[in-house]
């Protein structure tokens, strides 16, 4: 069995607490390190290497937007992606976290079984929709009307036919097999066309992908 190793960044210690008691529960999950700081959450990932860090926006010292920046600004990082934590479905900082290159979205007042799906599924890279709102967030963030210029980016004109009508799927949102559907293609074939367009743009995961079809133009708002 794949153990996730997980650091939770969060400054409340009852809500630390009980987050803590729920994955400690959970056998596939092990919590490598906790913070309380942004600053904490920083020095904890670049020492542990989690696979999943559980990021709380608001906290002292440095928040969880410029921590989240930071790691995943890290070449050194990337295989550890960031769980934004936010108590409203549409909190302006969900936004920035989207810039700062955050992989799923997790409402604070969801159902304990939400934040342990999250984890497997950011652990993975699987899925855009890490949980159910990360849709609609993504669908807000690209209909925003302060990015006029579409932005080029590298590895963009590697990308056979086939592979940007991928692209242009999966910035809708769809798994990988929805794409298969649609395609007509094996899950498999469509898992693989996911992964050589993430290796080819040099993204993370899917959600940074979606980022990328929008701002580039490959999907158009």
């Amino acid at each position: 069995m794949t153990v996730t190793r997980v650091v939770l960044a969060e400054d409340q210690p009852m809500v630390r607490a009980g987050f803590l008691a729920l994955l400690d529960s959970q056998s596939e999950i092990e919590v490598v390190g906790e913070a309380a700081t942004g600053v904490q959450a920083l020095e904890q990932v670049r020492a542990l290497r989690p696979d999943v860090v559980i990021m709380d926006i608001r906290m002292p010292e440095m928040d969880g937007l410029e921590a989240t920046r930071q790691i995943t600004a890290d070449p050194a990082l990337s295989q550890t992606h960031v769980l934004v934590l936010t108590t409203f479905e549409l909190d302006e900082y969900v936004f920035g976290a989207l810039d700062a290159g955050a992989s799923g979205f997790l409402l604070k007042g969801g159902e304990p079984a939400d934040l342990v799906n999250a984890i497997n599924i950011v652990a993975g890279g699987e899925s855009l929709l890490a949980p159910s709102v990360t849709r609609r967030l993504i669908e807000t963030y690209v209909s925003r009307p302060h990015v006029s210029t579409k932005i080029e980016h590298d590895g963009l004109d590697e990308l056979t036919t086939r592979e940007r009508e991928v692209l242009g799927l999966v910035a809708t949102g769809m798994t990988n097999a929805e794409i298969a559907e649609m395609l007509h293609l094996s899950p498999l074939t469509a898992k693989t066309h996911v992964s050589r367009i993430l290796m080819k743009l040099g993204a993370r995961d899917r959600v940074q992908l979606v980022v990328i079809a929008y701002q580039t133009g490959i999907v158009e708002r």
